[in-house]
Parts: structure tokens; C-alpha cells; sequence
């Protein structure tokens, strides 16, 4: 990355699958690339006769699979969110960043960050470290994702029509790794 490039890059969505879909793609060519990664995927479970699916996210540096729903019954409203199992996720790709990351990839800019906790630290570590960041934002939360990141971040609209266009730049087959990027700046 350039230092004209904002360190975030925010895939702006409104099928959550294609969002899924377009993190999963990143994640595996900056594997292929031998990029280390710190973050997280979701992956979703349909479950018989719920509304809701049950999500798990995958955290990249040790594949661990971590079930941030609670089970609260068909007939149950409101946030199901393990927020005992998200403080884990939160940990165990601060630890990845720590240890050394050339990009923190994270599922979603959702209702807990939109309210002022979540991911919101991590990314800020990320940003002082001069680790990219990718995370993917649902148009429901455009406006409180703009006022958190402001000028930090680049939105990627993801279509289906743009989706692998947007995807390509994000993929570059030279991408220099943040850990060289730190070194050669005398960090």
C-alpha cells in the first residue's frame, strides 16, 4: 500500500453473502500470497424452523471457530450476540496482530461497533501499527462506520456487477507486506 492509500478499506453491502463471499476471496489470495493475517470470517449455519442463523466466525491466524450467537429459542427477540464468545474473537486477533500481521481482515462493521465497542480497538491497533485493515459494512450502519473511520477509509461498493473489479484491486500480486513496509521505514 502507497502512503496515498487509506489503511482501511470498507466493502459497503447490502447482501451479506456477497460480502462473506468477497472476505473469503481476499483471505485466500493474501494466503496463496504467504501474507499472515489476523481477523475474522463469518460463516452462517441455517438451523430448521428459526429465522436466524447461527454465526460463527473463523479467526485466521489459528483457525479457531467461534460461535458468537446464543441459542435464546425460536420465539426469542432481540441482540443474540455471545458477547463472552465476541470478547474471545477480540482477543484472539488482537494476540494475531500483535504477533505480526500484513493485514486484519474483519466480517462486518455491525450493530455492537455501530454502538461504540466491538472491533472498534482492534482497528485502531491495527491503524498505529500501520497494519491495513478490511472490513466489511452493511448499509445500515453507513452513517455510524463514516463518523468512527472519516477520512481513514476508502468504500468499495460491492455489486455484483463491480464486486470482482473492486476485489482485483485489493488482491495486488506485489503486495508489499506490512511487516517490510515497517522495516524499511526504520520501525
Amino acid at each position: 500500500m502507497t502512503r496515498d492509500t487509506p489503511l482501511i478499506t470498507a466493502l459497503i453491502y447490502a447482501d451479506s453473502a456477497l460480502a462473506d463471499h468477497a472476505l473469503r476471496r481476499v483471505v485466500r489470495e493474501w494466503e496463496a500470497m504467504g501474507r499472515r493475517l489476523a481477523g475474522v470470517v463469518q460463516r452462517d449455519t441455517p438451523r430448521a424452523g428459526r429465522s436466524h442463523c447461527d454465526m460463527t466466525l473463523e479467526e485466521l491466524s489459528t483457525g479457531v471457530a467461534i460461535e458468537i450467537s446464543q441459542d435464546r429459542g425460536p420465539h426469542a427477540r432481540g441482540c443474540r450476540l455471545d458477547t463472552g464468545e465476541m470478547a474471545r474473537a477480540i482477543h484472539l486477533a488482537s494476540v494475531a496482530l500483535l504477533r505480526g500481521a500484513d493485514l486484519l481482515v474483519l466480517n462486518k462493521f455491525g450493530k455492537t461497533e455501530a454502538e461504540g465497542g466491538g472491533f472498534r480497538t482492534l482497528i485502531g491497533e491495527a491503524i498505529e501499527r500501520g497494519v491495513p485493515v478490511l472490513i466489511a459494512v452493511p448499509y445500515r450502519n453507513i452513517d455510524p462506520w463514516r463518523a468512527f473511520a472519516g477520512d481513514l477509509a476508502r468504500e468499495i461498493h460491492l455489486t455484483d456487477a463491480a464486486a470482482d473489479v473492486a476485489l482485483e484491486r485489493l488482491c495486488p500480486a506485489q503486495a508489499e507486506p506490512a511487516s517490510k513496509q515497517a522495516g524499511s521505514a526504520g520501525v
